[in-house]
């Protein structure tokens, strides 16, 4: 399998003022000016008399406008107004659509400008940019026989800064996004369990982290009855739990993060099998696990001093004479009976024995990512991932994460009556109901069946992983979303300190 490509560009930071000389070098331009330069005198910059003939008041900002400049290079000018106080996700949609902008020229350097922005305005917008330019230099993986040869930029300037600043975690955070973004656009042919788990392990060999891969015969020992009834349908038998771990030189004290990841390399819906509609583009059912081998990799780019261990799900829910059916009852590693209802809620089943066993490390933080549910898409749409937390201490720092780094979650309720709906007759517990009400949150309060309560956990449902016309700084129906909100929850929340 194909090595991913990193998401490459030079970033120069130059600490001299802008000059008309150095925008007429330059093939493209972004412009970031406060709201208020629009009710008084613009700042000094260059071709800043030009550019304001071309921008008028209003009641909302002007979207993003191009202006060619009337030099030689007739440099593409791309002037973005940044409302007073804004969000993360606000500054980063911006730097998606300024750039957009700008990457119509098709340039091979582009300059950054923030006239008029105070420090603590200028280093959030400019690290907007720099996570919105890191994103658009991602190259999907594409199987057409002629060459795609759209030039994509080379370098961004970022001109007349007072000092430097330090983008090592914006960058840290693009690797792991472009990575989950790639894994999830490979096609079901070319990301089989067998294929995942060959790139998984050699990835580890490249990286120095430790790796083993459960396969069925061990899971079977284990008794992962939840994990196999769904992997007995397939007639490849290559599913199976991968283990990794990053473990740094230098601990700080003893605590480790879990990471959990749903990757189900292709979903049919099993004998419950989906209409052509809903399976097209099941290949990025196992998103989850993308994500989570992201945000591993994230981590271990900043070298953070705690132990991450990440524990990937991977298995085809495909139709045939041994898939699991309705009305079978599965025993589960940690001895929960449970009553098949539909086998499309395959998902749950394979997370089921995944966190049980990635439980008992007794991690100080254990954070799950899957495309679990349409019933989270339902209630939030694709702009924001729904969040669990078995904890009410963990609610507050999972909103602040997701508001801080732009990639918005919500927590949803999970109380504990919501258990008698999925009440069962003949097992421990439903796996789901066939009606599909709240199904977001009957699936936590499954999953919560395999995890101790005294262990902080995070279920996100990513319904957030897809969104037309890209989101945030993220171009493109594949967001790649969580990276940067679990780098924000498990460095900035202080969850780990406690």
């Amino acid at each position: 399998m194909r090595t991913p490509p990193e998401p490459k560009f030079e970033l120069k930071q130059e600490l001299t003022a802008a000059t008309n000389g150095r925008v007429d070098a330059l093939n493209a331009l972004i412009i970031l000016l406060p709201e208020s330069v629009l009710q008084k005198r613009w700042p000094d910059f260059p071709y800043s008399d030009r550019l304001k003939r071309h921008h008028t008041t209003g009641k909302d900002l002007p979207a993003p406008r191009r202006v060619d400049l009337p030099n030689a290079r007739g440099t593409c000018t791309v002037v973005a107004f940044v409302k007073n106080k804004p969000s993360a996700f606000e500054l980063l949609t911006l730097a998606r659509k300024a750039l957009a902008k700008a990457l119509e020229s098709e340039p091979r350097d582009i300059g950054l400008l923030t006239p008029g922005m105070q420090p603590a305005q200028r280093e959030p917008a400019a690290e907007a940019v720099v996570a919105a330019m890191a994103a658009a230099v991602f190259k999907p993986p594409v199987y057409k026989s002629s060459a795609d040869d759209k030039p994509l930029p080379a370098s961004l300037a970022l001109l007349g800064l007072a000092k430097k600043m330090d983008f090592t975690r914006t960058l840290a955070a693009a690797e792991g996004n472009a990575l989950a973004r790639w894994l999830t656009l490979l096609p079901a042919n070319k990301l089989t369990p067998t294929d995942y788990r060959a790139y998984v392990a050699a990835l580890a060999k490249r990286e120095g982290w430790k790796f083993r891969f459960l396969g069925e015969r061990q899971l079977r020992k284990l008794k992962a009855g939840a994990f196999l009834a769904v992997a007995q349908g397939s007639d490849s038998r290559d599913a199976g739990i991968a283990h990794l771990s990053y473990v740094p030189a230098k601990r700080d004290g003893q605590k480790a993060v879990t990471l959990v990841g749903k990757g189900i390399c292709y979903d049919t819906g099993g004998v419950n099998l989906k209409p052509a509609k809903s399976m097209f583009g099941m290949h990025g059912d196992m998103q989850g696990s993308a994500v989570a081998l992201g945000t591993l990799l994230a981590l271990a780019r900043l070298k953070v001093p705690l132990r991450v261990d990440c524990w990937l799900a991977m298995a085809r829910n495909q139709i045939g004479p041994r898939a699991y059916t309705q009305n079978d009852v599965i025993t589960a590693s940690n001895g929960v009976n449970i009553e098949i209802v539909h086998t499309d809620a395959e998902g749950r089943m394979v997370l089921a024995d995944t966190l049980a066993l990635a439980s008992k490390s007794k991690p100080a933080l254990l954070l799950d990512y899957a495309t679990l549910t349409g019933s989270c898409v339902t209630a939030l749409g694709t702009r924001y991932s729904g969040a669990f937390c078995n904890q009410a201490a963990l609610q507050a720092p999972v909103i602040e994460a997701g508001r801080a780094s732009g990639e918005r979650v919500w927590p949803f309720p999970v109380d504990a009556d919501y258990d008698e709906a999925i009440e069962s007759e003949v097992a421990d517990v439903k796996q789901c109901i066939i009606e599909g009400e709240a199904d977001h949150i009957l699936a936590a309060r499954f999953l919560s069946r395999f995890v101790p309560a005294t262990l902080p956990w995070v279920h996100v449902d990513l319904s957030a992983s897809e969104h037309k016309g890209g989101l945030g700084h993220v171009p493109g129906y594949v967001t790649g979303f969580g990276v940067r909100f679990s780098l924000n929850l498990l460095l900035d929340q202080g969850l780990l300190s406690k």
